[in-house]
């Protein structure tokens, strides 16, 4: 997949530090937090504990550069997005959050919206399934786990059937690798560069994209 940096719309070029088994937490940072979105956070920790998966935000990293991009990089790198909303959340909040997880599906990132009951998400995701945060929320969150978890195997599968599409057949495996962090996934990336588009320079786009 070709990267284009979001703040001038070239080509990225440079190396990503991928983030294996992390979610992207996308809700509001700055005070005030209202207690609803504090409770929710502490229920999803407990939940990707549960399934080895470390959660990172905005303010997990400090880079003293553009904060887009650095946005931007922690989306690239992982391999989920958690987007949690409340009712109270001021419209500039709401649309950085839904600008982000526009970020991420269009890089082919899974994406998940949690809700407060009277928040309401923008037209353009009523057809997407949302959490309601209740009393069935842990229920729920594993439910979309088992389905997410199950990902990897589809992705390893399609990249096998991709012989003569080694960027997309990497692709796939690099999407396999960040949910499981399975080395194998990686090796496999490396072997079908090396057998398909060996002796690309080495910040080539195929080269990019075969080192995760």
């Amino acid at each position: 997949m070709i990267l284009y940096r979001p703040n001038d719309g070239d080509v990225h070029t440079n190396h990503i530090s991928y983030r294996p088994r992390t979610c992207f937490i996308m809700t509001k940072l700055g005070e005030p937090v209202s207690d609803e979105i504090i409770m929710i956070r502490k229920s999803l920790r407990s939940v990707l504990e549960k399934y080895q998966i470390e959660d990172i935000d905005a303010e997990s990293v400090v880079t003293g550069k553009d904060f887009l991009m650095k946005i931007w990089n922690l989306i690239v790198a992982v391999p989920l997005g958690i987007a949690i909303i409340d009712h109270n959340m001021p419209p500039l909040t709401l649309s950085n959050i839904f600008y982000e997880i526009g970020f991420m599906q269009a890089y082919g990132k899974e994406t998940l919206v949690i809700k407060t009951k009277e928040a309401k998400v923008p037209s353009d995701f009523v057809r997407t399934e949302y959490i309601e945060y209740g009393q069935d929320f842990e229920d729920k969150m594993d439910k979309f786990f088992n389905t997410f978890l199950e990902l990897p195997k589809y992705y390893d599968s399609m990249a096998n059937m991709l012989e003569n599409n080694p960027l997309l057949a990497i692709d796939y495996l690099r999407r396999a690798y960040l949910i499981t962090a399975d080395s194998d996934y990686r090796n496999k990336a490396e072997e079908i560069f090396r057998e398909s588009i060996d002796g690309r320079a080495k910040n080539s786009v195929e080269a990019l994209l075969a080192k995760f």
